[in-house]
C-alpha cells in the first residue's frame, strides 16, 4: 500500500485554507544536466517517471527504491486552483539540497539546504483552473555542504547511510489576502508571566494585528493593536491562572498548552488568520550551574533518536509514527530526545508538546572546513532555529557535533573561532535557549554546557574518571574533553551520548554496535544497568542513552527499526528512570 502524508504539514501556524501537493508527481533523474535545454522548467515535457512525493527516489515508499547517485532531479506536478483565492503561498518542509521551483514556466525561487523550510508567494505565476509545479533538485554530494547522517558517498559506511536526495518533506498551497503573516516569534516568560516576540508581514500592507489567547477552552487575553510596517513587536501580560500553583506552566508532567490565534487586518478587514499554541516555560541555568526547568532543578534523560525508517529513510511515513516513537522513548523512562542530525518533521516537536517530551535541536553537519562549509552552516543553521524558537519542548540547541567539520578545532584558531561564530548566531535568534556548541569533545569557551560522549564498555570507574578535578585533563574516547585554552568555569556537565550495545545476533553482514555486543538480554540488562549505575554516582545534570532505534548497518538500538521493542519495556523503564542523587 501506498504511504501517503496528507496531514496539514506545518501543525505549529496553521492557516485553514490549504491544498496538499503530496502524492504522486512526475518525475526524472538528470544525470546530463540537460534539462533546462529540453525545457523542462516549462513544464510541457513528460517526465517519464512517477515519484511519491514527500518520499526519496532511494527508498521504497517513493515507489522507485534507487539507491544510486543521481545528483540532479526533475519534478512535476498538475494542479487545479480552486476558486476565489486571493493569494497563494507555496511551501516546502524540506528540500535539497538546492531547489529551484517553477509555476507555469515563472521562476518562483531558489532555495538552499536540505533541512530549512521555504515557501513563496506563487500567486502572479497562476492561472485560474489547471497549474503546473516544476522543482529541480541539486545535491553535488559535496561534504563541505550540511547531510548530517547522509553518506556524501553515495554508499553506506561507518555511521553515515543512504542519503535522502530531492523533496523529502510535504509540499503544500495555502491561501491568504493582500497580506500574511511571514514569520513569526513568540517567546514565553515566567517570570513576568507574558509572552512577546515580532510579527513580520509579507508586504508589510496589513496595518492592525490581533492575538486571542485561550487556555483550556477560555478566552484570557485578545489584544488588538496597529503595525509598524513589515516588523512589528509585540508584548501581551497575562494573569497567573493560579495565585497558589503554577498549575498553568508546561513541564514534562503537566505540558500544558495556551493557543494562540494571529490574525492581520487592512482596512478593517481580516486578511490573514493563523493558529498557533505554547507553553509557559522557561530553561535556564541558575547561580549554581544548575540547569532548571521553571526555575527548578530539571534532570534530562535523552534518548538519541536519529529519526530513520526503513522504507522511507528520513522520511516519516507518518505523523502518527513520529508520536509512537515519543510514546516509546517515554515508556521506556526518557523524558526528552537529542534529534540527531537532523531538523525533524515539525509533527515531531508538535507531539512532544502535546506529550511534555523534551527536545534538542541539532544542526546536520558538514565534513570538509573551507568558506563554503562555513557559509552554509550559518545559513542554514539560522533558518533553523528561527523556526525551532517557536517549538515549547525545544530546550537545546547544538551547533556542532563531535568536531565533525570542524575537525582540528583543538588548536586551530580558525576553527574555534568558527565554534564562537556559531554559538553567538544561535543566541542572536533565540536567546532563551541552552546552546552545547560542539558537543561530545573539544568542547568551545563559548557554550552553556559542557558535553561529554563515552562509549565505555562499564559505568565501574566513571566516578573516578568524572569529576570536576578531571575534566580540563579528560579525553573521553581519546578525545580532549576541552580545547586547548579552555577552562572548567562551573558550567553544566551532560554525558551527551554513552551505551550504544547492540547484541550479536545482529552484528554480522557489516552490522555493528558499539563496544562489544551483548550475547543474550540478560547480558544486554547486565551491562545497561552497570553503565546506568556509574552514571548515576557522576555529578552530571543529563544524559543522552545511544539509541532508539537501529538505523540501517548500526544495530544499537532499543527498538528494531519498525519500532518493535528488543527488550522487555518495563524492565528498561526500571531502570532509566531510577533515582538520581545530585
Amino acid at each position: 500500500m501506498r504511504l501517503l502524508r496528507n496531514e496539514y504539514p506545518r501543525p505549529q501556524f496553521r492557516r485553514d485554507d490549504w491544498l496538499p501537493l503530496n502524492g504522486e508527481w512526475e518525475f526524472c533523474f538528470d544525470d546530463k544536466r540537460e534539462g533546462v535545454k529540453k525545457g523542462y522548467p516549462a513544464g510541457k515535457t513528460a517526465l517519464g517517471k512517477k515519484i511519491n512525493v514527500p518520499f526519496s527516489y532511494q527508498y521504497e515508499a517513493s515507489g522507485i527504491g534507487d539507491e544510486e547517485v543521481h545528483k540532479t532531479l526533475w519534478y512535476k506536478r498538475n494542479f487545479t486552483l480552486p476558486a476565489g483565492k486571493e493569494r497563494a503561498l507555496l511551501c516546502f518542509n524540506g528540500c535539497g539540497y538546492t531547489a529551484d521551483v517553477w509555476v507555469n514556466g515563472h521562476h518562483a525561487i531558489t532555495h538552499k539546504g536540505t533541512f530549512a523550510p521555504f515557501s513563496c508567494d506563487v500567486t502572479d505565476s497562476l492561472t485560474a483552473g489547471e497549474n503546473t509545479v516544476v522543482v529541480r533538485c541539486v545535491d553535488e554530494f559535496d561534504p563541505s555542504m550540511p547531510r548530517g547522517k547522509q553518506s556524501w558517498t553515495g554508499k553506506r559506511f561507518g555511521c553515515w547511510y543512504i542519503p535522502n536526495s530531492g523533496i523529502w518533506q510535504s509540499v503544500w498551497l495555502e491561501f491568504f489576502g493582500s497580506d500574511c503573516i511571514e514569520k513569526h516569534t513568540l517567546t514565553p516568560d515566567i517570570d513576568t508571566c507574558s509572552f512577546s516576540g515580532e510579527i513580520t508581514s509579507l508586504y508589510g500592507l496589513a496595518d492592525e494585528a490581533e492575538i486571542t489567547v485561550t487556555f483550556r477552552g477560555e478566552t484570557v487575553k485578545k489584544l488588538r493593536f496597529s503595525t509598524d510596517g513589515k516588523r512589528t513587536p509585540y508584548c501581551v501580560r497575562l494573569f497567573e491562572r493560579d495565585s497558589v500553583d503554577e498549575s498553568h506552566y508546561w513541564t514534562c508532567e503537566k505540558p500544558n498548552l495556551f493557543y494562540a490565534d494571529f490574525k492581520l487586518y487592512r482596512e478593517g478587514k481580516c486578511v490573514d488568520t493563523a493558529h498557533t499554541r505554547f507553553g509557559m516555560r522557561k530553561i535556564s541555568v541558575d547561580e549554581h550551574g544548575i540547569v532548571c526547568l521553571n526555575n527548578k532543578p530539571i534532570y534530562q534523560r535523552l534518548i538519541l533518536d536519529q529519526g530513520y525508517w526503513a522504507e522511507s529513510g528520513l522520511t516519516p511515513p507518518s505523523a502518527e509514527a513520529l508520536k509512537t516513537d515519543i510514546e516509546l522513548s517515554i515508556k521506556m523512562g526518557f523524558n526528552g530526545a537529542r534529534k540527531h542530525q537532523k531538523f525533524e518533521d515539525p509533527y515531531f516537536y508538535y507531539y512532544a508538546e502535546e506529550l511534555g517530551f523534551l527536545t534538542w535541536c541539532e544542526m546536520p553537519s558538514a565534513y570538509r572546513f573551507d568558506p563554503d562549509e562555513q557559509a552554509a552552516l550559518l545559513a542554514e543553521w539560522q533558518e533553523i532555529v528561527a523556526s525551532a524558537r517557536n517549538f515549547t519542548s525545544n530546550v537545546c540547541y547544538v551547533p556542532l557535533n563531535e568536531s565533525w567539520g570542524v575537525r582540528k578545532i583543538l588548536l586551530d584558531e580558525n576553527q574555534q573561532n568558527f565554534a564562537r561564530a556559531m554559538y553567538f548566531a544561535t543566541k542572536s535568534v533565540d536567546s532563551s535557549r541552552l546552546v552545547s556548541t560542539n558537543d561530545g569533545w573539544e568542547n568551545s569557551d563559548a557554550t552553556d554546557l559542557v558535553s561529554v560522549h563515552d562509549y565505555s564498555y562499564s559505568g565501574k570507574n566513571f566516578t573516578e574518571k568524572y569529576s570536576e578535578d578531571t575534566y580540563e585533563a579528560l579525553y573521553p574516547q581519546g578525545r580532549k574533553l576541552l580545547s586547548y585554552g579552555v577552562d572548567y568555569v562551573g558550567l553544566p556537565v551532560l554525558f551527551t551520548e554513552f551505551g550504544g550495545i547492540a547484541m550479536s545476533s545482529e552484528v554480522k553482514n557489516g552490522n555493528w554496535g558499539y563496544n562489544s555486543a551483548a550475547e543474550n538480554a540478560e547480558e544486554f540488562f547486565k551491562r545497561y544497568e552497570d553503565l546506568f549505575a556509574g552514571l548515576s554516582a557522576c555529578k552530571f545534570q543529563g544524559f543522552c542513552y545511544t539509541q532508539l532505534t537501529d538505523v540501517q548497518q548500526e544495530v544499537n538500538g532499543l527498538l528494531r527499526p519498525d519500532r518493535t521493542p528488543k527488550f522487555d519495556v518495563e524492565r528498561i523503564r526500571k531502570i532509566t528512570a531510577q533515582k538520581i542523587v545530585q
